[in-house]
């Protein structure tokens, strides 16, 4: 894999951006962390997170090869505005926390309308910001990481993300079923399993 092909961009830079930072950090990725206040605004994050991480523009990491979208659920359309997302693989790690009516589609879907021709993953979402950041070798084990999304090649490249982080990763299958699991108030939100 070429270094280009490494790189994450992380829309958001609060607990989630962060742990999806520290995440990709410890996969060996180097990270581009971005906020709707500008680069300057980060310098505090970044001396936080170290080495491998450097602030940018929205579309500075929306232009690496794996993009994480970790705003909160009322930002995500303001926060995707703009950039360019043909072909891009997009982890959708958001949750809708108000468990809005979203008539039938899961919030993955919608995120996936907002990023049009981007190759939707779900994941990092089950788990709270400090979990997903925290050491997956647990207990002789490894913390479970789940995803879901409609492109094979998309898939892989996210597992390969979680895996090489220290992550196991289990696939649950297409974008709606696998995205409808993931979601608040449903079977794997907020679900810690060890795969030992």
């Amino acid at each position: 894999m070429k270094e280009a092909d490494r790189q994450v961009g992380i829309i958001g830079a609060g607990r989630l951006g962060q742990a999806m930072a520290r995440t990709a950090l410890r996969a060996g990725r180097p990270v581009v962390i971005a906020n709707s206040r500008g680069p300057e605004s980060l310098a505090s994050v970044v001396a936080t997170l170290g080495k491998g991480v450097s602030p940018g523009t929205v579309d500075q990491a929306a232009a690496e090869a794996i993009v994480v979208i970790a705003v909160p659920w009322d930002r995500v359309p303001d926060a995707v505005r703009g950039p360019e997302w043909k072909g891009k693989v997009v982890i959708d790690a958001t949750n809708d926390w108000a468990a809005d009516d979203l008539n039938g589609r899961t919030s993955s879907g919608l995120v996936a309308d907002l990023v049009p021709g981007a190759r939707v993953v779900k994941a990092g979402n089950t788990l709270g910001a400090d979990v997903l950041g925290s050491d997956p070798q647990e207990a002789g084990g490894r913390r479970v990481i789940f995803f879901s999304g409609d492109d094979a090649d998309a898939k892989s490249t996210v597992a390969s993300l979680f895996e090489d982080a220290g992550f196991a990763t289990i696939d649950l299958g297409d974008l709606a079923t696998g995205g409808l699991m993931q979601q608040i108030h449903h079977p794997l939100a907020g679900l810690n399993l060890i795969r030992l």
